[in-house]
């Protein structure tokens, strides 16, 4: 990815030093509050006991079942990546490993060079005379990682899955996103951001004047340039957010945006194409690159510069980028320890090299068969139901079975792993190992612009607790990190998997047909495959999907997002309704399988296992930069709102009526798929 750099946290000095791996995270009866009628709150039934019991840690913005299983994988691969140094030769990939987790856990090299890492590069955009000047520039800051006016980035093009194509996307703002800017529910945020700047920018160099004037140059352009952006839930929109121009077309289309300058510099001078993702993001950044003198812009990228390269830096620069973006802007109370942040330094980085040394003593073979055999089971299902779907016409049916007979899925780890060779990394030198992996990185993806998609490639890595669907693959992908209790438990019931894995796996096939997903076809590219009596059933039954989450309120005042988080939650509800047909499925397969356990029938097991997967607790903070910027809905709301809708989960725990339930919406049961 060239122009959004992966954010790196701080490596902390000192933090607590566990000795152990914490007990495994595995589903519980003991989690639940049984003094709780599940008719009236089953999120709190399935997990009130756990999250009494479970107070979200000092170096945490929130903690999740999720953040459970990472902090126990996070031991591990801190075992992996120490051992690494002990390797014959230290060759690649435990060179790799070993040398970025040395470098990130070491501060004393990076508090005697201080800024240093970055004087260079400063100096460079202090001598910009000219726009063409600063676009040669920050294309090469963009290959290193450094964020700045817009995301550029190669993926495969969604109208030609089989090439990769260059992207061009709006950007360019440190907040976390354009709301923060223009709506008068952060104006604190926003005062506290300029104070951010001036403190960093006073660090650095500048005098209190000059650090204050800065701040206010900064914030007045990242305003004016979220003025410009889409709303997240307008850039969703995949169709809305796709603009092909040939080369010539885009200089025509963009007369005064420096483009050839640019795309010399990258080394993409003579790419046949480009995709624009918001054509009126980038004629607001032309009006006011013409608008706003050159030396606001030098601050600008200055600051993009400094804000980029914080987290990597010395102690104060770490220190300060902490206080405003964990500390004030998500709540967290302290830093994480040194080693978890090294150890993320390393997934984020060189996430396959680790992942090689992870998946070869911590995912076995059997737990990879394991899961595809749940994967069949949910396959078998959902093709099921594209037979049968009541209001779906024979013409789209046959399209939509068609494309789920290519799908496919990956699990645990690529067949081949990256290879990082030509990766030079230094035990002492960690600013200089991030920027190198970066521009590694950067390099890597613009190479393959215009040549065949690479369909063995991994978006995730696999340590990483997370799995995901690829529309232009038509392929789904569930990391090793992820097969792990309490969302795959080899030693388990069925009924708790299913309940578990089985709704994340289903959750994923739907993502193929949710609002977005829906759009591409068998081969992974965007074509309208729908009849417009089909497109309009379907539209109908996800404005009622977003009426209910809509209705939702989970802090006062502040309501999920409906359209934003339309795609995950439409995910949600084929997700939990797929796992327990499979369920159902397997236990008429196999009636040994059905038993009472812990005075708990099967169906109950399951609903219950669902609830616990998503089990959590969120500071405020956070909570509302998430109601804001993030495309889920919250735990407690990923549990009822799909549940309530189920029949089999009213009958499994004898609940009359439709969907209401305690902040869940109100409407009509919903179903899809």
């Amino acid at each position: 990815m060239v122009g959004k750099p992966r954010t790196s946290a701080r490596v902390g000095k000192g933090g607590r030093q566990a000795t152990s791996l914490p007990p495994v995270p595995r589903f519980s009866v003991a989690y639940m509050d049984r003094s709780v009628d599940p008719a009236r709150d089953f999120y709190d039934f399935a997990t009130g006991g756990w999250r009494r019991a479970n107070p979200i840690p000092a170096d945490k913005v929130d903690w999740n079942a999720f953040w459970e299983l990472r902090e126990r994988n996070a031991l591990l691969l801190r075992s992996v990546a120490e051992r690494a140094r002990e390797g014959p030769g230290r060759r690649t990939p435990r060179r790799v490993v070993a040398d970025l987790y040395a470098a990130a856990v070491a501060m004393g090299p990076r508090n005697r060079r201080g800024f240093g890492p970055i004087r260079k590069d400063a100096g460079r955009i202090a001598r910009l005379r000219s726009t063409g000047e600063l676009f040669r520039l920050l294309a090469e800051l963009h290959t290193d990682g450094v964020s700045g006016l817009f995301e550029a980035l190669s993926s495969p093009d969604r109208k030609k899955s089989d090439r990769y194509a260059f992207y061009l996307w709006q950007g360019g703002l440190a907040l976390p996103d354009r709301d923060y800017y223009l709506l008068p529910t952060f104006e604190k945020v926003r005062e506290e951001y300029r104070a951010h700047i001036a403190r960093l920018e006073k660090l650095s160099g500048a005098t209190p004047a000059s650090a204050r004037h800065r701040a206010a140059v900064v914030l007045d352009l990242e305003t004016e340039l979220a003025r410009a952006s889409r709303s997240r839930a307008e850039e969703r929109d995949v169709l809305a957010n796709y603009h092909r121009y040939e080369r010539r077309e885009l200089y025509e289309k963009f007369p005064h945006l420096p483009w050839k300058e640019y795309l010399g510099s990258l080394g993409l001078a003579a790419v046949d194409y480009v995709v624009v993702g918001q054509p009126e993001f980038f004629e607001g950044l032309a009006s006011l690159l013409r608008s706003r003198p050159l030396d606001e812009w030098k601050t600008y990228l200055t600051w993009h510069l400094l804000h980029t390269a914080a987290p990597e830096l010395h102690d104060a620069a770490v220190d300060e980028n902490f206080v405003f973006f964990r500390r004030a802007l998500q709540g967290q109370k302290e830093p994480e320890p040194a080693w978890r942040l090294a150890v993320r330094t390393v997934d984020v980085h060189a996430g396959e090299a680790l992942g090689e040394l992870f998946v070869a003593e911590h995912f076995s073979p059997a737990s990879r068969a394991r899961v595809a055999e749940l994967i069949s089971d949910l396959r078998g299902v959902f093709t099921d139901r594209l037979r049968t779907l009541g209001w779906m016409t024979e013409a789209t049916r046959r399209k939509a079975l068609a494309k789920f007979a290519r799908f496919e899925a990956r699990i645990g780890h690529p067949d081949r792993y990256r290879e990082y060779s030509a990766l030079t990394t230094s035990p002492r030198d960690h600013f200089g190992n991030v920027r190198r992996a970066r521009a590694f990185e950067s390099r890597r993806r613009l190479d393959r612009v215009g040549a065949p998609v690479d369909r063995a490639e991994w978006e995730m890595t696999p340590p990483t607790v997370n799995a995901y669907f690829n529309p232009s693959q038509n392929e789904i992908f569930f990391p090793a990190g992820i097969l792990q209790p309490p969302f795959f438990d080899p030693d388990a019931d069925e009924a708790v998997n299913y309940g578990g894995i089985g709704c994340v796996i289903g959750h994923e096939i739907t993502h193929g047909y949710d609002d977005q997903g829906r759009r591409f076809d068998e081969d992974g590219n965007l074509k309208d495959w729908w009849t417009p009596t089909d497109e309009k059933e379907f539209l109908a039954r996800a404005k009622g999907i977003v009426a209910q989450y809509s209705a939702a309120e989970p802090l006062p005042g502040s309501h999920i997002n409906g359209e934003l988080t339309l795609g995950e939650n439409i995910a949600d509800f084929g997700g939990v309704s797929l796992a327990f047909d499979a369920l159902q499925r397997r236990l008429a397969r196999e009636p040994s399988l059905r038993r009472t356990i812990d005075g708990l029938s099967p169906e109950q097991r399951f609903f219950l296992s669902y609830g616990q997967i998503w089990r959590q607790n969120c500071r405020e903070e956070e909570l509302r930069r998430r109601l804001t910027v993030d495309p889920h809905s919250p735990g407690r709301f990923r549990v009822e709102i799909p549940l309530r809708n189920l029949p089999s989960f009213r009958e499994a725990f004898s609940i009359p009526g439709g969907p209401a339930a305690p902040g869940s919406g109100r409407g009509a049961p919903v179903a899809i798929w």
